[in-house]
């Protein structure tokens, strides 16, 4: 069933008599006008004019795409608003005009108009299911049925912002020699176009034949300057083909996930993200109060691994039975010794969050340091493709003058 996507958040301006009988004005954001109008009669206003504001006050700043980042800078930034004593409304408030993404500062709007109206925290998040998952929603319910809210908005606030820092640690890795090979192969393309065809005009007037590795250019080059349309829209299609496939099929997905954690390079890397992804968010969710079978479903879904994913599910079928949780991760297979041995310390000495929490940072070192250690060592690897192909063009080029030389 598809999930019904939200109104768009409205900013209408008012005039009116407030409970003393005062003119008053102002603004207020709501989905639609009769919903702000009833929002302004809960305040005891008495509406005389509304209308829906062309502009709004922070229409200057920039409307652009929701990332979680976003989302971890707003839980952040509330957390520290309610720890300070601010009241929720007002937090939200204060939040939204400090956010320069005009797209974040509606749905924060629209969040604090909605619990404005009575509904709960956690109740108006679920409304948006596309930037508060499952997880977010469920531990801000328990910080409000707890009474400590703040608290909890902490602790998640430190979850989004743990996971976003791991990802982009990842991404980090993977940028630099994407980006370099990208521009390698742009600029062999712009030789074999541009510049060998001059070359060959050279070439012709000399009457002898060339050597075999620069005739090889040669061909490759006429073939660029024929068929170019047919290379582009090859890789064009081949990238949308790959990017369309991993989006429907499940099946390529986990194949995906498999070959990842598999990879020579790479593979260590995903493996111990995905570690410290399952152990921060099962510290979290555990310290929240969150029951360990609950936490164990939430923790399937945030290891962003179909291996683990179904690892974790077989390990909360376990638990359920009455296996400890140390035991039923051993018997996976595929946690690290040092994982499974702070588990077990953690259930016989009652402090699971906490051991959790220590391994989740341990690997999320780990991570760091690997990143470091494979884009010092995909440096000097880049640096020999990237003269294997262009060097390898340039002497190729040259090749038919140093052979002229050799036999004047």
């Amino acid at each position: 069933m598809a999930t019904k996507k939200p109104e768009a958040t409205l900013t209408f301006a008012y005039e009116g008599l407030d409970r003393k009988g005062q003119k008053t004005k102002g603004e207020i954001s709501g989905t639609n006008i009769a919903l702000a109008k009833a929002q302004l009669r809960k305040q005891g206003i008495n509406v005389q004019k509304i209308y829906k504001k062309s502009k709004s006050l922070f229409s200057g700043k920039r409307k652009s795409k929701i990332t979680p980042m976003d989302i971890a800078i707003f839980t952040r930034q509330l957390a520290t608003m309610m720890k300070a004593g601010v009241p929720l409304v007002q937090s939200f408030e204060i939040v939204a005009e400090g956010l320069d993404n005009q797209s974040m500062r509606d749905v924060v709007l629209g969040i604090k108009s909605d619990v404005e109206g009575g509904n709960s925290f956690a109740g108006s998040l679920k409304k948006y299911p596309a930037y508060f998952d499952s997880l977010f929603c469920s531990l801000v319910e328990s910080g409000e049925q707890s009474g400590a809210l703040e608290t909890m908005l902490d602790r998640v606030a430190q979850y989004k912002e743990k996971s976003e820092l791991l990802k982009q640690k990842i991404k980090k890795a993977l940028k630099y020699p994407i980006s370099v090979i990208i521009v390698a192969i742009i600029v062999t393309a712009i030789l074999l176009l541009k510049v060998v065809p001059v070359f060959q005009d050279m070439f012709n007037s000399f009457g002898a034949e060339l050597p075999a590795f620069t005739q090889m250019v040669v061909n490759m080059s006429k073939w660029m300057q024929e068929w170019w349309f047919i290379a582009l829209a090859s890789v064009l299609m081949t990238i949308g083909a790959f990017s369309e496939v991993k989006k429907r099929s499940v099946a390529f997905q986990n194949g995906l996930d498999r070959l990842a954690l598999k990879a020579p390079i790479v593979g260590d890397l995903v493996y111990k993200s995905t570690v410290a992804r399952f152990s921060r968010t099962l510290a979290t969710t555990f310290a929240a109060g969150v029951p360990l079978i609950d936490a164990l479903v939430s923790c399937a879904g945030a290891t962003g691994n179909v291996v683990y994913r179904n690892a974790v599910l077989k390990i909360k079928e376990e638990v359920a039975t009455g296996q400890q949780l140390g035991f039923a991760m051993r018997q996976s297979g595929i946690f690290p010794s040092m994982a499974l041995q702070m588990v077990a310390i953690g259930e016989e000495s009652g402090a699971l969050d906490a051991m959790l929490e220590k391994v989740a940072t341990h690997f999320e070192n780990e991570v760091d340091n690997a990143v470091d250690g494979l884009t010092s060592m995909m440096e000097p690897l880049i640096m020999a493709v990237l003269g294997v192909l262009i060097g390898g063009l340039i002497i190729a080029m040259y090749l038919p003058i140093f052979q002229m030389g050799s036999v004047v």
